[in-house]
């Protein structure tokens, strides 16, 4: 089985050492890295290639795209780019953040439970430092894969498109991948320390667009709107769900396109109302 690693990174030098020191841990190590530094304007590509130094499955590029913040897109683009320089006879595909520290058994574990045909999507779960301790970051269900650190079977991540370079493209993947047939595993005893927590750089505008993307994904106002709530409460932002509203009536309005079709559409719908309805009467 052959495992590839794509690392988008954005002026993540004082991180990116930590990750590759990770993946050059790992009881089983991948066979292909690839770090694309996005327009980084610190030292993140010198960084990486001192990292990295000596080991020839790594490989550090670096793209040269607009400094503008693109929630959502721009890392998949990066992320595309990167998935260009990977060879084409990888089994499994591996999508990093920069500023994540991977715990040493990561790899072998995804070798493990790829095996299995009907896994589509994979990893752990992430961390956050609290204090002084790693606390478990909160911010989703404990059935998604966060898209810090998706891995993916080439048969799935094929079938579903690839990643779209769009805000909620790590959401729309996993329920193409259900769509599919495939199962989404998340090993929640395999703890993956996430250094810079979620929404760091998080805005008003990046909000709209997430409210533009529970659109995308055929969602309709109701489940947007409790999507929008369930969010807003986690991040402890409960404003958000003006910003996250305001995004979809927008995008409703525009008939913007979305990123799924309408069977597709229709599969999300039922898949998440099933979700709410367990969860309100088990």
């Amino acid at each position: 089985m052959k495992i590839a690693v794509v690392v988008p990174a954005h002026n993540e030098e004082p991180f990116i050492g930590i990750l590759i020191n990770s993946l050059l841990a790992q009881t089983r190590q991948p066979d292909q890295v690839v770090v694309v530094s996005d327009h980084s304007t610190d030292n993140t590509v010198e960084a990486a290639r001192y990292a990295s130094q000596n080991h020839p499955n790594f490989t550090v590029i670096e793209r040269k795209s607009s400094a503008t913040h693109e929630p959502g897109s721009k890392v998949i683009r990066a992320f595309q780019e990167g998935l260009q320089q990977v060879e084409p006879d990888f089994d499994v595909i591996v999508k990093l953040d920069a500023d994540l520290d991977l715990p040493p058994n990561y790899f072998y574990w995804l070798e493990t439970v790829f095996k299995n045909p009907k896994v589509g999507i994979a990893g752990g779960q992430a961390a956050i430092e609290v204090n002084g301790s790693w606390e478990v970051e909160r911010l989703t269900d404990n059935d998604h894969v966060r898209g810090a650190f998706k891995a993916y079977s080439k048969n799935c991540f094929e079938k579903i498109g690839g990643l779209k370079a769009a805000m909620g493209w790590d959401t729309v993947d996993e329920l193409l991948a259900k769509f599919y047939g495939f199962d989404v595993i998340v090993n929640e005893n395999l703890i993956v320390k996430h250094l810079k927590p979620t929404g760091f750089s998080y805005n008003k505008k990046a909000a709209k667009t997430q409210g533009e993307a529970f659109y995308s994904l055929g969602y309709g106002f109701l489940l947007t709107a409790i999507a929008s709530l369930k969010l807003a409460l986690r991040k402890k932002k409960p404003t958000l769900v003006f910003p996250y509203l305001t995004g979809f009536l927008a995008a409703s309005l525009s008939a913007k396109a979305k990123l799924v079709t309408a069977e597709q559409a229709r599969f999300i719908k039922s898949y998440r109302w099933k979700k709410i309805k367990q969860k309100l009467f088990g």
